[in-house]
């Protein structure tokens, strides 16, 4: 059977992982009072991990582009579905990332104190709205792409039996 190389399956899970703690932080924020310490830790905790992210997936798509073991796709509407599934996770999560900046950049986010994003729209609720809701669509989106994707793999392994989960899971 056929699997993919290391690099790969390790920028597969850990753009999983980061995408799974960029979505648990902003749930917690609005546990905080506005203004307290817990509340813009976690909001420069969520955008130190978006930052992160981008990194991973420029890093992941240059390797796929360039080095990484692309595997055939599987015949007829399975490979044509599947690939499709790849490109609209790689777009979902791209749109999140940018509407995630640009959200961040609207608002005058800070991060740590350490990076500070000057506000191109100070006191522009209208602005803020839009973004920050483009921004949770995209997410959610990502969310809903990456469950299907999750339970389609599920569904080769247990359904199907035809091996195509292990291809990315870490060598024992």
């Amino acid at each position: 059977m056929l699997k993919y190389d290391r690099m790969t399956i390790v920028m597969h899970w850990l753009t999983a992982g980061l995408i799974v703690v960029m979505w648990l932080l902003p749930q917690a924020i609005d546990l905080f009072p506005r203004g307290s310490f817990m509340r813009s830790t976690l909001l420069g905790s969520h955008i130190a991990v978006g930052f992160l992210t981008i990194a991973v997936l420029a890093v992941r798509v240059g390797w796929r582009a360039s080095g990484g073991r692309n595997l055939p796709a599987e015949p007829g509407w399975q490979g044509w579905a599947a690939k499709a599934m790849h490109h609209l996770l790689y777009v979902a999560v791209a749109a999140a990332l940018v509407l995630g900046v640009t959200n961040a950049w609207v608002r005058g986010d800070s991060v740590f104190g350490l990076l500070h994003f000057i506000s191109f729209a100070p006191g522009d609720r209208a602005t803020r709205r839009l973004i920050g809701g483009m921004h949770e669509l995209a997410a959610n989106a990502v969310l809903i792409l990456a469950g299907l994707h999750g339970a389609m793999a599920l569904a080769h392994h247990y359904v199907l039996k035809d091996g195509v989960l292990r291809r990315m899971l870490p060598q024992a």
